[in-house]
């Protein structure tokens, strides 16, 4: 028997308390580590007192700010944006019957970047105060939402082809347009920072952004969740999916708005990671199988303990200095990816 048969035989309980213990050891680990290194008993101690009201002794106040305010709204960000990508990239390769497809491949993050450009470079949306940088980058994640569809859309639907092959000229023009603005910058030192967010970052993340990010992230996976039969169904493509009672054309615009709500709050907070929503949904399926009802249920955790692993050493591979987090996962997608076309190929014969 194979490795990988002998790896999808594992029970789907089993590997998700697996998946949670891992989840809660790295979580800790990223409480604890950093440009201050704090004992675990100390980060222990500071939760605890979050949770139940107690006293932190004015000595160690400095060091319950850096757990409670700084590191650990970034862990939470950190776990809920990576089950969610996992969880999108595993919708869009089922929506667009394409294994390598990736949350990304609709032009939203492209549309989300113009966004987010205008207001590091130009000031603009200034008003918003805070709320500038994330607000504009969701209006052009919605903006290239809308464009994608009108342009996708045809007599019979969204078909999977017309919409890839939109969602990547769209993608495009959107980044074609970010060139120029970058290029127009009247500051450097703005433009690097343009580019250290087109990279991925969670260094920016406070509590006001906790709620809705988890929000969203929940209320899409609770969605998949209830599909995932359906799923099963439009993988294997439209025609089974008709003779199976599935209107492909009708469900494949809610996957998609779906898909596309959550990218765009994901990419409005944090940028846009690559390789999660790609890589993930592929390790998740040589883990349990193809079944989206297992997939569902392995794939966000698998996420989760990725992205908290990928920050953590985004912040601590060269202190004090931070790497784009986009750098970190795209060090680890790149191999895989490569690896999984391999494996593809083998099993199809090379083509």
């Amino acid at each position: 028997m194979s490795s990988a048969h002998a790896i999808r035989r594992l029970p789907v309980a089993a590997l998700i308390a697996g998946l949670t213990v891992a989840l809660v050891i790295v979580s800790v680990l990223a409480l604890m580590l950093g440009a201050v290194h704090i004992p675990w008993r100390a980060t222990a101690g500071f939760l605890w007192a979050e949770l139940t009201g107690g006293v932190v002794v004015t000595a160690d106040i400095a060091e319950y700010r850096i757990v409670v305010d700084s590191r650990l709204p970034r862990v939470v960000l950190a776990a809920a944006v990576g089950a969610g990508l996992g969880a999108v990239g595993l919708l869009v390769q089922a929506m667009v019957r394409n294994a390598f497809a990736d949350p990304y491949v609709l032009g939203i993050s492209s549309g989300a970047s113009v966004g987010a450009t205008a207001v590091v470079l130009f000031g603009a949306f200034g008003a918003l105060g805070v709320y500038a940088l994330s607000s504009a980058a969701f209006a052009g994640a919605l903006g290239a939402t809308v464009l994608v569809y009108l342009m996708a859309r045809s007599s019979a639907g969204l078909v999977p082809l017309r919409l890839v092959l939109t969602g990547t000229a769209v993608g495009y023009g959107f980044s074609a347009a970010t060139t120029v603005l970058v290029f127009m910058a009247p500051h450097g030192d703005a433009a690097r920072s343009v580019m250290f967010w087109l990279l991925g970052s969670l260094a920016g993340a406070t509590w006001q952004m906790v709620p809705l990010v988890v929000t969203v992230a929940v209320v899409g996976l609770a969605i998949i969740a209830a599909f995932a039969r359906q799923l099963n169904a439009l993988s294997m493509g439209d025609e089974v999916s008709a003779a199976l009672g599935l209107n492909a054309s009708r469900f494949r615009l809610l996957l998609f708005v779906v898909s596309a709500a959550m990218t765009g709050c994901f990419v409005a907070v944090c940028g846009a990671i690559g390789f999660v929503g790609l890589v993930v949904p592929h390790v998740a399926r040589l883990l349990v199988g193809a079944d989206h009802r297992r997939l569902i249920l392995v794939t966000p955790l698998l996420g989760a303990v990725f992205l908290v692993t990928a920050d953590l050493v985004a912040r601590i591979l060269l202190p004090p200095q931070e790497l784009p987090l986009g750098a970190v996962t795209a060090a680890v997608g790149v191999p895989v990816f490569v690896l999984l076309m391999r494996r593809r190929g083998a099993l199809s014969g090379g083509n």
